[in-house]
């Protein structure tokens, strides 16, 4: 079903997932244009609907509410134990080399370019994230991303750091990369997780717009 939110994914009494649009912020800013968001446009069409987690502004593809305090703890547990598995579709600039491979550089939030996040060995959070191509064509890889660490911006600045920005990226791409298309070519693919009632594992796709 198709809402002013996203698409809904599935629906029951604990959980709602949803395939979030490029665009539309997952919760609100700082500023009067940034109230109108995924929390709250959600919250209005399902009572107790709240954010587990985010994905960035342009950003489209599969996110996860809980629908009341019982299954927001729930959920928040199995992404601070790293239970949830998640998958990303992304469009890199340049012909990436190999086939696969892992990311792992330590991330913070750049002090004086927020909200910018830059890589930092001394006081840097570990962040790893694996990588595997799909497609490469004349100029530009797609690339499906495993992240292991959930760290802000972690895709798009460990892509950068190996010298293929994600396409469409207005924080961290080059100008050619940027302009190669008109929104960021990064799109959360899957999402798996256990379900609070049932104890059993739930997966849930977004179809890639890209």
């Amino acid at each position: 079903m198709k809402t002013t939110f996203g698409e809904i994914l599935h629906s029951d009494d604990r959980i709602l997932v949803i395939d979030k649009p490029s665009g539309l912020l997952s919760v609100p800013g700082i500023g009067s244009e940034k109230q109108d968001v995924l929390a709250t446009r959600a919250a209005r069409q399902f009572k107790g609907a709240r954010i587990v987690h985010r994905l960035d502004r342009d950003t489209s593809g599969v996110i996860v509410m809980a629908l009341d305090a019982e299954a927001h703890r729930h959920l928040s547990m199995q992404f601070q134990d790293r239970e949830v598995e998640k998958s990303y579709i992304a469009i890199v600039q340049g012909i990436v080399k190999g086939e696969h491979g892992e990311i792992t550089l330590p991330l913070r939030k750049d002090m004086d370019n927020p909200p910018r996040q830059i890589v930092d060995h001394d006081q840097g959070k570990w962040a790893s994230t694996k990588w595997r191509v799909i497609e490469r064509n004349e100029d530009r890889t797609r690339l499906e991303l495993t992240p292991l660490t959930g760290r802000s911006h972690q895709l798009r600045v460990h892509l950068l750091q190996i010298g293929h920005p994600i396409l469409g990226d207005d924080l961290y791409a080059p100008p050619e990369a940027l302009n190669a298309s008109s929104r960021l070519m990064l799109h959360a693919l899957t999402l798996s997780l256990v379900h609070q009632e049932t104890a059993s594992p739930m997966s849930f796709t977004a179809p890639f717009p890209f």
